[in-house]
């Protein structure tokens, strides 16, 4: 493990942070609510999604995709190659090109990346954030975003006819076919790695002020970390259990 260095209330590495949860439970809108929380923070914050980093489709695979017979939710569906090497190089401080995936064509953009250089914060959001030992271990925090399963497959509805071009009858089959099953044996079991479990999502606002605070905290050089995803540097709970609310991770 090594330990983060502070120098004029900065971090020479940037904090990352892991989160993930089922399809639609909220997590990019979380994300959101810290970066907006943190925008008086003198510190710059990112956001970066592991839809991203879906991998390259086959011919074959792209008619799959094409007719909702392609399972997104699987951890084969991501370029994890790519995905290793840019969080490892993030977290050395390195600048970084994050590559941008078209949903409507399945495809990654060509010769389109957002170039990512020196942060503060980083905050990493996917189905499957945990899932890999070796991505799990470069967070400093980790969070699961809950939600039931009904709002899950109601706003995945409607973002996918809305935003995706899909038709509801492919998104219902995709959904019962792929994505709830893969939730089930890839993301949910990923929930014991969490550090903090926040239900409800971005209305849980006393969950994200406190994380939020953390943050700050650490921004400040008020806390030193350690790089082992524990936070407060040992094997503290940086929130009480208020009303199930949060909890920490049981290892």
């Amino acid at each position: 493990m090594v330990d983060v260095a502070h120098t004029n209330g900065y971090t020479s590495v940037p904090f990352l942070i892991g989160v993930t949860g089922g399809t639609s439970a909220g997590k990019t809108s979380v994300c959101q609510k810290i970066i907006e929380s943190l925008k008086e923070t003198s510190g710059k914050v990112a956001l970066i999604s592991q839809d991203d980093f879906y991998k390259e489709l086959s011919s074959e695979e792209l008619k799959l995709a094409n007719n909702a017979q392609y399972n997104f939710d699987h951890p084969d569906a991501f370029d994890m190659e790519l995905l290793c090497q840019t969080l490892s190089d993030i977290a050395s401080g390195r600048p970084v090109r994050i590559p941008k995936y078209d949903f409507k064509t399945h495809s990654r953009m060509k010769n389109e990346w957002t170039e990512l250089g020196r942060c503060d914060v980083i905050l990493f959001e996917g189905i499957l954030s945990f899932y890999h030992t070796e991505i799990r271990d470069i967070f400093n925090m980790k969070l699961f975003v809950d939600c039931d399963a009904d709002t899950r497959l109601s706003r995945r509805v409607s973002r996918d006819i809305t935003d995706r071009g899909r038709d509801l009858e492919s998104v219902l089959h995709q959904y019962t076919t792929f994505v709830k099953p893969a939730f089930e044996e890839f993301c949910q079991p990923t929930k014991k790695y969490a550090d903090v479990i926040i239900p409800r999502g971005h209305e849980n606002t006393v969950a994200i002020n406190l994380i939020v605070q953390h943050i700050r905290d650490i921004l400040t050089g008020q806390i030193r970390r350690r790089h082992n995803g524990v936070m407060n540097g040992g094997d503290h709970h940086i929130v009480p259990h208020l009303n199930g609310f949060a909890t920490a991770r049981p290892h």
